[in-house]
C-alpha cells in the first residue's frame, strides 16, 4: 500500500497543500488568541469604566431613588444590587492575585480617592457561591466549554468580575460581571475570509504545480514519440532556465540520433549496392561451369548467401523506413497473409473479430505478421491467428502446436542470429533474424513482441501495439 501519491504532481499538491494547511493553521490559532485577548482587555475597560460611571451616578442621586435606577442599570451580563454590609467574597487563589491587583489599581484610578473597594475575579478553578445566571460562564456551565476558550485564549483567564464599592453614605453597591456569550460565538466572517484565502491559494498552487509539470509531461511524449518517428518536431525551448535547458539538450539528442540514423542508412544502402556486383558476377560464372554437381552445391550456397545479407541488411535497417502511417483496415490484412500462406499450402486460422481501423505502417506491420507466421508454420505445422483490444493496447496473437521454446531461451531467441536448432541451415531453422526483426518493427510503432509457450503445447507470440 503506497501512502505517498505515485506522480511527481501528486506528490507536490501533497506538499503544498500540508504546508498551506499546517501554516494557515497557525495562523489561524494565532489570530483567533490574538483576537481573543484584545476582546478581553476590551471588555474589562469597558467594565472599569461603566462601574466607575456607575458608582459616581448613584453617588449623586439620594438613597430613595437610586433603588429605582438599578433596573435601567443592571443588564444581562452585569448585575447591580444595594447592602448595607458588604458581602464575603471569595478569597483569591495564588493565580489571580496578581490580575486582581492590576484589575484593582485600574478601577481605583477612576474613583474617588479613598474608596472602600473589595472585587473578587472568579476564573477556571473557582466557581463557588455565584449565582445562577453567571453559573453558565465558568467550566461546565455552558458555552465556557470546549476547545474554542484555549483558541480565543481565554482558558487561563477571569471569567465573572465580583466587584463591591462603597459609596459615600457608606452603602455598598454590588456589581457582578461575567464574560458574555458572544465573546465565544464562532468568528464567522474571519473564518469565511480564512476559508476563502485559504482556497484562493490552493488554486493557484495547483495551477502552478501543473504548468510546472507541464515540461516533464511534453518530455515524456517526445520521448516516447522518437521511438516510432525520430523526424517528429524539436520540442520548444521555452520557459524556465531549468525547462529550456533540458528541451535543449533533448533537441539536441534528437538531432544527434537523426544524423547517426541517416548515415548508417546510407552505409546501409551503400553496402547493398555494392554487395550486388559481386554476387551478380558469382552468378555468372556459376552458369558457365561445366560439372553440375558442383554448380548445384554452389548455386546453394550463393542462394543462402543472398538471403543471409539481405535479411541482415534488413535486420540492420531495422525500424528505418521511410513509410507513412496511414489508416488500414487491420482485419483485411491479416485476411490477405491468411489467403497468401494458404496458396502456398501453409494451414493459418484467422478468428474473425470486428476491430477499428489502425494507425501504421502496412508494408512494415504485415512483414512482422508473417515472419511470425512462418515461424508457426515451420515449427508447428500450423498458425492461430486471433486479434483483441485490451484497454488502450491492440493485441494479434499467432499461435501453433509445435513444441515451444524453452523459458530460459525465450528472449535470447529476439538476439540476432540465435537459433534453437543448432545445425544452422536454413531448411531447418532460417536464419535467425525473423523473430528479430519482427520485434524491430512492433517497437519502431510503440509497442513490442513478447512469447510464451502454451499449456496445452506450442509457442504463442503476441504482438502489442499501443492504440
Amino acid at each position: 500500500m503506497h501512502i505517498l501519491p505515485r506522480s511527481l504532481f501528486g506528490r507536490l499538491v501533497l506538499l503544498l497543500l500540508l504546508g498551506l494547511i499546517l501554516t494557515q493553521s497557525i495562523s489561524a490559532f494565532i489570530l483567533l488568541r490574538d483576537r481573543g485577548q484584545l476582546l478581553y482587555e476590551s471588555l474589562r475597560e469597558h467594565l472599569i469604566i461603566r462601574t466607575a460611571g456607575i458608582v459616581r451616578l448613584l453617588d449623586s442621586l439620594p438613597p430613595a431613588e437610586r433603588q429605582k435606577m438599578l433596573p435601567l442599570l443592571t443588564s444581562q451580563d452585569l448585575h447591580i444590587s444595594l447592602s448595607d454590609q458588604p458581602i464575603a467574597i471569595p478569597e483569591p487563589d495564588r493565580d489571580s492575585v496578581l490580575a486582581l491587583e492590576l484589575f484593582k489599581g485600574q478601577l481605583l484610578r477612576h474613583l474617588p480617592r479613598n474608596t472602600a473597594l473589595r472585587i473578587a475575579i472568579e476564573g477556571p478553578l473557582t466557581e463557588r457561591r455565584l449565582p445562577p445566571m453567571h453559573r453558565r460562564y465558568l467550566p461546565g456551565g455552558g458555552r465556557m466549554e470546549g476547545p474554542w476558550a484555549y483558541m480565543h485564549g481565554l482558558h487561563a483567564m477571569a471569567r465573572f468580575f465580583h466587584i463591591q464599592v462603597q459609596l459615600q453614605d457608606g452603602t455598598w453597591v454590588r456589581f457582578e460581571r461575567g464574560l458574555p456569550e458572544q465573546l465565544f460565538d464562532w468568528p464567522a466572517r474571519l473564518l469565511i475570509v480564512l476559508g476563502v484565502l485559504l482556497a484562493s491559494v490552493i488554486l493557484l498552487s495547483l495551477v502552478g504545480v501543473r504548468s510546472l509539470i507541464r515540461p516533464l509531461r511534453d518530455l515524456r511524449q517526445a520521448a516516447e514519440g522518437l521511438g516510432r518517428d525520430i523526424h517528429q518536431l524539436p520540442l520548444p525551448e521555452t520557459g524556465p532556465t531549468e525547462v529550456r535547458e533540458t528541451a535543449r539538450a533533448f533537441n539536441t539528442m534528437q538531432s544527434r540520433l537523426k544524423r547517426y540514423i541517416e548515415d548508417r542508412a546510407g552505409i546501409l544502402a551503400a553496402v547493398s549496392h555494392d554487395l550486388k556486383t559481386p554476387l551478380t558476377r558469382i552468378r555468372l560464372r556459376i552458369e558457365m561451369m561445366d560439372d553440375e554437381e558442383l554448380r548445384a552445391k554452389t548455386e546453394k550456397d550463393l542462394a543462402e548467401m543472398e538471403s543471409m545479407v539481405s535479411t541482415t541488411l534488413e535486420f540492420m535497417r531495422g525500424s528505418e523506413t521511410t513509410e507513412p502511417n496511414q489508416r488500414l483496415d487491420l482485419m483485411a490484412l491479416l485476411e490477405s497473409i491468411q489467403q497468401d500462406a494458404s496458396e502456398a499450402g501453409g494451414q493459418v486460422y484467422l478468428s474473425e473479430q470486428p476491430i477499428a481501423t489502425y494507425d501504421g505502417k502496412p508494408l512494415a506491420l504485415k512483414r512482422c505478421i508473417v515472419n511470425l507466421v512462418e515461424n508457426a508454420l515451420r515449427y508447428g505445422g500450423q498458425a492461430d491467428i486471433a486479434v483483441e483490444e485490451s484497454g488502450k493496447s491492440l493485441i494479434i496473437s499467432i499461435c501453433d502446436k509445435g513444441p515451444g521454446i524453452p523459458a530460459e531461451s525465450l528472449q535470447r531467441v529476439f538476439d540476432p542470429f540465435f537459433r534453437l536448432e543448432s545445425s544452422r541451415a536454413q531448411h531447418t531453422g532460417g536464419t535467425g533474424l525473423g523473430l528479430g526483426i519482427a520485434r524491430n518493427i512492433a517497437r519502431a510503432h510503440g509497442g513490442d513482441i513478447e512469447l510464451h509457450n502454451r499449456s496445452g503445447g506450442g509457442l504463442c507470440a503476441k504482438i502489442m501495439l499501443p492504440r
